[in-house]
């Protein structure tokens, strides 16, 4: 009779990685999920809590500024306390405020807890990217870990689309909530299990309190004139006003992080190319593909009259071809050709998809139209997140990963502010103005849409050609063995960890 053998200590490691990946992922897919499942139960929200027009926006923007502001200071948090801590926190967090939000009875309460929900997503959120650089350490292995991350970030926001109609219409907006519990006490426990604690930095050198301050009061003030603007105008007193006081905030805080010892963002992190560059390229992106889910669900429901199902099934073309090139195809793509030959097709790809939606009309159809715009807009997504951010996260010392993080997820959620208000206010504008010219409000609108689409279409493809310019032209092995050598020299004294 023969004896199975038992797995040595190194097959343990390498299955409770995985698992760990998929309960980050988890924490990833909450955070995603939540930012757009609110869309399609907006209205049933509306008439049950009794929101007026003007302050419903707040449902989605309380949740959008407080999780783009507290990301660069949580991933710091991250390296100096330990990253699984910050997770498991923000995880609790969020599944607390989720229950708030679920429980509701009046406007003040949700916005409340969607602003608490905000900041559980940043703490979260901030330290994934790290986590994953630090648990797979070799190429191959973080290529393919990075893609079903990417997979998980990107394709939960469509994903919440369809979960949101499906949750409102057969049982109520509270649902939409309420699912995140359950998630959320399963992602709690595991993570306590599997996640692998880091050594922090420790705050025993003081904690930069004034920066850490400084700079999410900044980012806030900043993330909430470019939402606000579409209301108030680019050129009006409001913008201009909170606007300039997010610049010279991040002025002084530039000034400060320069003269401490312990800062929290450490200034010698931005003078490292590949995260730069990589950071500029995915805000070019992130600013035409923030309005491939918002300005898409109203074009279809507001002008093909799709239901909130039928929407979220529109999007299922995105989020298809993004989980075909997350199961492995990217990530051996990347190995075998580097991440910049795979990066600018997909851009490419994309600026193709943003550039057939300038087709669609009242009646077009949604199978020779929309879809086919949204396999290429997916196929650009599923072949560009995962090399830019193994490119990101390639020249970044592991004591410094959380910070990293911090600043990708920040280029991210800045980028993708930015680029929906500007979008956001194309659109609008030019269908007032097709309106005023006698044009019936089906085809205003999908002229709105339509000019949107095409100025999407123009900031992937900036973005494309910068790609092309910036990045370099190696394997993903032999940048990340010159990029860790650079950084060990740049930063003599200041060991890696390992």
């Amino acid at each position: 009779m023969s004896v199975a053998a038992s797995p040595t200590v190194g097959e343990r490691s390498s299955r409770r990685r995985w698992w760990a990946l998929v309960v980050v992922c988890l924490g990833m897919f909450m955070n995603s999920l939540d930012a757009s499942i609110v869309n399609v139960a907006l209205p049933a929200i509306q008439r049950d809590l009794h929101f007026s027009q003007s302050s419903l926006i707040w449902v989605v923007d309380a949740f959008a500024i407080t999780f783009a502001s507290f990301l660069l200071m949580a991933g710091r948090l991250g390296d100096l306390i330990g990253r699984r801590l910050v997770f498991l926190g923000g995880i609790a967090l969020f599944t607390t405020a989720s229950i708030v939000c679920g429980v509701a009875v009046s406007p003040a309460m949700l916005v409340v807890g969607r602003f608490v929900q905000g900041i559980g997503g940043a703490l979260s959120a901030s330290v994934i990217i790290a986590i994953i650089v630090t648990e797979f350490p070799e190429p191959a292995e973080r290529a393919k870990a990075m893609s079903a991350y990417i997979f998980v970030a990107v394709g939960g926001g469509s994903i919440g689309l369809l979960v949101g109609g499906v949750l409102t219409q057969s049982l109520s907006w509270h649902w939409i909530f309420f699912i995140n519990v359950p998630i959320g006490i399963a992602t709690f426990l595991l993570g306590r299990a599997l996640i692998n604690e880091n050594v922090g930095l420790g705050i025993r050198n003081g904690v930069d309190v004034t920066g850490s301050i400084m700079i999410t009061v900044a980012l806030m003030l900043g993330i909430f004139a470019i939402i606000e603007a579409t209301q108030y105008g680019w050129v009006s007193v409001h913008t201009f006003a909170f606007g300039g006081a997010s610049l010279l905030l991040l002025g002084g805080f530039g000034l400060l992080e320069s003269r401490l010892a312990n800062p929290i963002l450490p200034l010698r992190i931005l003078r490292i190319p590949t995260l730069v560059n990589s950071s500029v390229l995915r805000a070019f992106l992130m600013a035409g593909l923030s309005s491939a889910l918002f300005l898409g669900a109203l074009y279809l429901e507001n002008v093909l009259g799709y239901s909130p199902i039928g929407t979220g099934l529109g999007f299922l073309p995105i989020s298809l071809v993004m989980g075909l090139m997350s199961v492995g195809i990217t990530a051996r793509l990347v190995a075998r050709f580097g991440p910049k030959r795979i990066l600018v097709p997909g851009m490419a790809s994309a600026t193709v998809g943003f550039l057939l939606l300038t087709r669609i009309g009242p009646g077009s159809s949604f199978i020779t139209v929309v879809a086919p715009a949204f396999v290429l807009i997916g196929l650009g997504a599923g072949m560009s997140f995962m090399p830019l951010l193994s490119i990101a996260m390639s020249e970044v010392p592991h004591t410094d990963a959380g910070l990293g993080s911090g600043i990708v997820n920040v280029s991210m959620q800045m980028a993708g502010a930015l680029g929906l208000a500007i979008l956001g206010t194309v659109a609008t504008e030019h269908t007032k103005a097709l309106e005023a010219a006698g044009h019936t409000t089906a085809n205003a609108l999908s002229g709105g849409f339509r000019l949107s689409f095409l100025v999407a279409g123009i900031f992937v493809g900036v973005g494309t050609v910068l790609a092309v310019v910036l990045l370099k032209d190696v394997p993903l092995e032999q940048l990340e063995h010159d990029s860790i050598r650079e950084v060990e020299i740049e930063n003599a004294g200041e060991p890696l960890a390992t």
